[in-house]
C-alpha cells in the first residue's frame, strides 16, 4: 500500500511536471510566432514592398497581373531602373529616364533625348510628347522623369509632370509572372 501510494505521488509529480513543460513549449511556441509575425511585418513594410502590377503601361517588362517585389531603402536610382510611384492616389510603375537638373527633349518623330543623348534601349514604342509639358524640359531638383514602358498607351511623367522622389515607393527587384504563381 505504501509502494502505490509512492507510485501514485511521483506518477502525479510526472504528470504536473509534463503539464509544465507543455505549457512552457507553448509559450515559447506563441513567442517565437509573434516574433516572426513582428519582423515579417517590418520586412515588408519597412525593408521590401510587394504589389501586382495593375494595366499594361510597362508592356511588355510588366505585364497586367504580375506579382512585383521592391526594395524600399534605395533613395539613389539610376537611369532604366524600374521603380514604383505613387501619384493621385494611385500606385504605379515606371522606368526612371531622367533625375533632377537632366534635360529630356521628346522630338516630333517620337525620339527621346535626355543631355543630348537618344535614348533607345530596348523599348519597342515610340516616345511622343504631349501637350502638358514643354520640351526641352528640365527636371526640377527632388524629382525624377518616369515613362511607362508602352510608350503609346502610359500615362507617365509626359501626363502627370515630374515625379517627386518622395512619392518613389521602391525599386523594383523582382517580377513574378502571375500564369507562374
Amino acid at each position: 500500500m505504501e509502494e502505490e501510494k509512492t507510485s501514485n505521488i511521483v506518477d502525479n509529480i510526472k504528470n504536473k511536471e509534463d503539464k509544465t513543460a507543455i505549457k512552457a513549449a507553448y509559450k515559447n511556441l506563441l513567442i517565437r510566432i509573434i516574433v516572426l509575425l513582428v519582423v515579417g511585418y517590418l520586412l515588408f513594410s519597412q525593408v521590401f514592398l510587394i504589389t501586382q502590377a495593375k494595366g499594361m503601361e510597362m508592356f511588355p517588362a510588366i505585364k497586367d497581373g504580375d506579382l512585383i517585389i521592391g526594395f524600399r531603402l534605395q533613395r539613389q536610382y539610376v537611369k532604366n531602373d524600374v521603380l514604383v510611384y505613387k501619384v493621385e492616389g494611385k500606385q504605379k510603375i515606371g522606368r526612371l529616364v531622367a533625375r533632377a537638373t537632366d534635360v529630356v527633349t521628346i522630338d516630333e518623330d517620337g525620339t527621346l533625348r535626355v543631355n543630348g543623348t537618344v535614348q533607345s534601349g530596348e523599348i519597342m514604342y515610340p516616345t511622343y510628347g504631349k501637350e502638358e509639358i514643354t520640351y526641352p524640359y528640365k527636371v526640377p531638383e527632388k524629382n525624377v522623369f518616369i515613362l511607362g514602358d508602352y510608350r503609346t498607351q502610359a500615362q507617365d511623367s509626359r501626363d502627370l509632370g515630374p515625379i517627386p522622389i518622395n512619392k518613389v515607393k521602391g525599386k523594383v527587384i523582382t517580377i513574378l509572372r502571375r500564369q507562374g504563381l
